[in-house]
């Protein structure tokens, strides 16, 4: 058996690791470590799922066409441009396996989400590292670093887990400079939190060489679903529909994806209570000495003075039962990644990381108005 071996790419792929959701010897925990929607998806998604398991005996549309329907209607795209995953990550998967092998280059910045790394390792093909600028993409580093075996360049746009982004005139810049073989990636896993953001959808209809992914695991609140879509231009989607599996997603991912989608007002009143609680936490934590950068999505990334003082208070959060995320392996490790819980959640952690700071709070309530 020991002749048996996996392809020396795959050697080299440390796990994905997912946020904690407990703490040993303590009972009542708030989970603030995977950028999940602290309201749930809303009460029509959670009726569409109801109802779609009176037909679990049957296997789901392989063509996903009532789910893309929705979505070139509620986003004004072409149907022919859509194709949905399990997760985005499987779309981000499709495009490794369908555009990178042995000695090609995958290029990803060094705050970038992991499963870049891992799908192009997975597919055969070199992952290449490239350096920030103050935790925001640097167009013109990921510009130097391509050569003529640059295949695909993935950004996240926000960024997980820095929550910064760049503007639309930088994400063209870059995308009109790379080369002519390779594909620019727009990660829009938290494009959803930006009011009237298209997420680089109208870039990808004006050039052929951008593929945009999203994901109804976020604001949508369908995270312990797994669905998310991609969107590029008709012959890259003709190309990863050639090599997705025909029954990727269940129905009851499809019907309560669907209605997820069709409740927009529902999708409005979870990012305008984002938005206010993010700012409201951002500048309580900064009113302790705890800077974060201005955030686009539903975290901010809380910085510390070192790596000892983030692990010792990220132990602190842990007493008081919340979870939040260390993010040493994403190159951050003087940083903590806290995602916007709901008010209650807010003012614990606000309070904990002041009680940390300062040493002399005993209101485990923030006092603080957040109703602005």
């Amino acid at each position: 058996m020991t002749s048996i071996r996996p392809k020396s790419s795959v050697k080299n792929i440390a796990p994905y690791k997912g946020g904690e959701a407990k703490v040993a010897g303590v009972r009542d925990v708030i989970k603030l470590s995977s950028n999940e929607n602290p309201a749930g998806p809303s009460e029509k998604a959670t009726e569409a799922w109801r109802k779609s398991g009176h037909e679990l005996h049957r296997y789901p549309p392989s063509d996903h066409k009532t789910l893309i329907r929705a979505l070139a209607a509620q986003f004004d795209l072409e149907e022919e441009g859509i194709i949905c995953g399990n997760g985005s990550d499987e779309v981000i998967s499709l495009l490794c396996q369908a555009y990178v092998g042995e000695g090609d280059e995958v290029i990803h910045t060094e705050h970038g989400f992991a499963m870049y790394r891992i799908s192009t390792l997975a597919a055969g093909g070199t992952p290449v590292e490239v350096k920030e600028r103050g935790r925001l993409t640097d167009v013109d580093a990921i510009l130097e670093a391509c050569t003529e075996r640059t295949k695909l360049v993935f950004i996240a746009n926000p960024n997980n887990p820095t929550g910064t982004m760049i503007g639309g005139n930088e994400v063209g810049r870059l995308a009109a400079g790379l080369p002519e073989q390779c594909l620019l990636v727009l990660d829009g896993a938290y494009a959803d939190y930006i009011e009237n953001f298209d997420g680089g959808a109208g870039l990808v209809e004006s050039r052929d060489n951008v593929v945009m992914t999203r994901t109804f695991s976020k604001l949508y609140g369908l995270g312990g679903l797994r669905v998310g879509w991609g969107y590029g231009p008709k012959n890259v989607i003709e190309t990863l529909l050639k090599i997705r599996p025909p029954f990727n997603l269940s129905r009851p991912q499809l019907d309560t994806a669907e209605a997820a989608l069709k409740d927009q007002d529902y999708v409005t009143k979870c990012r305008n209570e984002n938005a206010r609680l993010r700012a409201w936490l951002a500048e309580a934590l900064a009113e302790h000495g705890v800077m974060s950068d201005t955030s686009c999505a539903n975290f901010i990334l809380a910085r510390f003075a070192s790596e000892e003082e983030a692990n010792a208070c990220d132990a602190e959060l842990r007493k008081e039962g919340l979870i939040v995320r260390k993010v040493g392996g994403y190159n951050l490790p003087n940083c903590l990644r806290i995602t916007i819980g709901d008010e209650p959640s807010c003012r614990r952690v606000a309070h904990v990381i002041g009680r940390f700071k300062e040493g002399d709070a005993s209101d485990p309530t923030v006092k603080a108005d957040v109703s602005e």
